[in-house]
């Protein structure tokens, strides 16, 4: 469906470095390296939105790409462009220079902020997540500033007391970015002196 427009978008945007597509959102997501700036679907180059450019494309009335999950509407920040723009690639290859810019720079700003929920950092997952939030510990700062031992401890209580103690690693792990096994025995210890 997406093949020849995807190949005169490869061949167009062959000024850029390592200049790939892979299989996503019913299309074909278009990287540079490991960045991913414009999408190919429904016969439409999407080029992705960002702080500066978001503006310009809006005023030039594109659109953006929506696609379901789950049956819900997901809005994605890549807008089609006009058909037209074809009759003028440089228009097109200075528009998706901005869109790499711009994604290149989220890419960056989000690697430096760190993970926004709990199941993302290290050792946790969404179950963890979302046991944390039945004891009120519902974000990643709560969790930082609750710390390993409280956070243990609330979940004790809910449980019964019937948690792997490999839980109290891997939330110490988390709240220090690391994996729960290298947590030192000097460490281990010090924590289990603080449990009831």
């Amino acid at each position: 469906m997406d093949k020849p427009i995807l190949k005169d978008t490869l061949k167009l945007f062959d000024c850029f470095d390592s200049v790939k597509s892979r299989s996503m959102f019913g299309g074909f997501g278009i990287f540079s390296g490991e960045t991913m700036f414009a999408l190919v679907v429904k016969n439409k180059l999407h080029l992705r939105a960002n702080a500066k450019n978001i503006e310009q494309f809006k005023k030039a009335d594109l659109t953006p790409y929506v696609y379901e999950k789950r049956g819900f509407p997901v809005v994605t920040k890549h807008f089609a462009i006009p058909d037209t723009w074809w009759n003028t690639p440089e228009m097109i290859i200075e528009h998706a220079r901005g869109s790499l810019d711009g994604a290149n720079n989220d890419k960056e700003t989000k690697s430096k902020v760190g993970p926004s929920r709990i199941k993302d950092l290290p050792n946790l997952r969404l179950a963890n997540e979302r046991m944390l939030k039945k004891v009120g510990i519902d974000t990643v700062d709560k969790l930082v500033e609750v710390g390993a031992i409280d956070a243990y401890k609330a979940l004790l209580d809910t449980h019964d007391n019937n948690l792997n103690i490999e839980l109290l690693w891997a939330l110490e792990g988390a709240i220090s970015g690391r994996h729960w096994s290298v947590i030192s025995e000097t460490r281990r210890g010090e924590l289990l002196g603080l449990l009831p």
